[in-house]
């Protein structure tokens, strides 16, 4: 979605404020149920994840942003501590699957932005099956074997310096993106970026997602891209620290949790949802099926999903909770304008086996090598 003037500056305006009547009425409504993951937890349950006194959570999610909560657990839960471990994707993966191999029992709960990477785990057997009112609710397209669960719904975006970019220029479709690059080549030189899908496992599903849902346009973009030195990353807070410096003036496929996290405090970004089609990914979590503390880890799966979690998630990563119930809050609920602004676009990634394509290593260096050659830097532009 492009900010333009006129009638598009209408909807824009319209879209920042379901954003944020979303945060304000799904926070409200959930408060009124405060409690209610707890509430819901037959008391043996409660009483055995106490006795554990701990949960412990490998995720590949920056703890600042999800800090809110952790403590909100806690406050929920006294006696049960979350042991938080802050990794990479990439990072997150090998380390499970090292302390399997190893005998080391260390997760209790597995959370990832690396679509692809968990279903992986849970399709080699690391992860066991969880059912609660909780699960039930998600829509149909976020749960796995009753094993993988979706836990967002986060848009990729294109990411701009308001400063070097102005809202009449700023793309609204993948091909008015290419438009862009062609046009004004020098103006972009050296100053795009997207994440690395070698280093990054994230990077990886987007781009090949990207690629399956359009690959006409993917690939033209990844050459032009390419062509103009693309700058590619393993995180998005290095891209958006660059783009905010005015180091760089655009930014592709990113995460769009931190990217509209950090505009709502740096007003220097802009953050776009393309109208032609959006992907949407979800950070799906599972229970470990070594798991040393089961109940704990059960109490804090349901946390996540339950209307209290959910509103936690929409308001400190500042997008719309994955359950349905707990995003329509009311029948004239912000939230209802940005599905009807948005819906056509937006393409959520189904979790399944179909993410486990390109974790095939035959298939995953093909895709690698065809963007090395597309977004090899050519001297002219």
């Amino acid at each position: 979605m492009r900010t333009g003037d006129g009638a598009v500056m209408a909807m824009v305006r319209a879209c920042r404020g379901a954003l944020c009547g979303l945060r304000v009425a799904v926070f409200g409504l959930a408060m009124l149920c405060a409690g209610s993951a707890l509430a819901r937890q037959a008391p043996d349950a409660r009483e055995a994840a106490v006795r554990e006194g701990v949960v412990v959570v490998y995720a590949a999610a920056d703890q600042d942003v999800v800090q809110p909560i952790l403590d909100d657990f806690e406050a929920l839960h006294p006696g049960i501590r979350v042991e938080y471990h802050d990794l990479s994707s990439n990072e997150l993966y090998q380390r499970v699957v090292d302390e399997r191999a190893a005998g080391t029992l260390g997760a209790d709960v597995v959370w990832s932005s690396a679509m692809d990477l968990q279903v992986k785990l849970v399709n080699d057997g690391y992860a066991q099956p969880h059912r609660s009112p909780e699960t039930a609710a998600l829509p149909r397209w976020a749960v796995w074997k009753d094993e993988a669960f979706g836990t967002t719904y986060e848009p990729a975006a294109i990411v701009y310096n308001k400063r070097l970019l102005t809202e009449a220029e700023v793309p609204d479709t993948h091909a008015e993106l290419i438009r862009l690059l062609g046009e004004q080549p020098s103006r972009l030189l050296g100053r795009l970026a997207s994440y690395d899908p070698e280093r990054s496992g994230l990077g990886l599903l987007l781009h090949t997602q990207d690629a399956q849902a359009n690959p006409i346009v993917f690939w033209q973009l990844a050459r032009r891209m390419g062509e103009l030195g693309l700058e590619q990353h393993s995180s998005s807070r290095d891209m958006l620290d660059r783009l905010a410096a005015g180091q760089l003036v655009l930014a592709y496929n990113v995460l769009g949790s931190y990217a509209h996290k950090r505009a709502r405090s740096e007003a220097v970004l802009g953050v776009v949802w393309p109208q032609d089609y959006t992907l949407v990914l979800s950070r799906v979590a599972f229970i470990a099926r070594d798991a040393r503390h089961p109940a704990a880890a059960r109490l804090w799966l349901d946390h996540l999903l339950s209307p209290r979690g959910q509103a936690l998630l929409a308001e400190h990563l500042g997008l719309l909770p994955v359950r349905a119930d707990a995003g329509t809050a009311g029948a004239d609920s912000a939230a209802a304008l940005l599905h009807e602004n948005l819906r056509h676009a937006f393409r959520p990634i189904r979790i399944g086996s179909g993410l486990l394509t390109y974790q095939d290593q035959a298939k995953r260096q093909a895709f690698l090598r065809q963007w090395d050659a597309a977004t090899r830097p050519s001297v002219e532009p």
